[in-house]
């Protein structure tokens, strides 16, 4: 089942940089609990609970605030119903021209085939200091 585990947060990620976000979205549990790194600018809405939260209250603000967002994943780690990705967050930050390579970790949880939980952990200080906040 792990592996399965792992091609669903894979398929997660092509599906978000494709563009497809019905299929990202679909991926989700209807009460998943997705949080944002502590100190991260969008962990102000920290816990989202739902796909629509997550829409309105993550991507949404990425979409608006960066160009060419986009997450690169270096390394997927398979933890059985938890499945963790290494990689890094790309684009430039519109307020102040600033690109990114912000180091993220991912923290998916999985049971019956969806997502149920999200945590990241990311470069507070660094993404602080792309976006003009230090």
């Amino acid at each position: 089942m792990s592996q399965a585990n792992v091609n669903l947060v894979r398929g997660l990620y092509d599906a978000f940089a494709a563009g497809d976000v019905p299929a990202v979205l679909g991926r989700m549990s209807q009460d998943i609990i997705w949080n944002e790194a502590e100190n991260f600018p969008y962990a102000d809405g920290n816990p989202y609970v739902g796909p629509e939260a997550v829409l309105n209250g993550v991507f949404a603000r990425c979409v608006a605030e960066w160009d060419g967002f986009g997450v690169e994943i270096e390394e997927f780690l398979d933890a059985g119903e938890t499945v963790v990705a290494l990689g890094r967050y790309v684009g430039t930050y519109r307020e102040t021209g600033r690109p990114q390579r912000t180091q993220v970790v991912h923290v998916w949880r999985i049971a019956d085939g969806k997502v149920i939980g999200f945590q990241q952990y990311a470069d507070t200080l660094g993404i602080a200091k792309v976006m003009g906040r230090t």
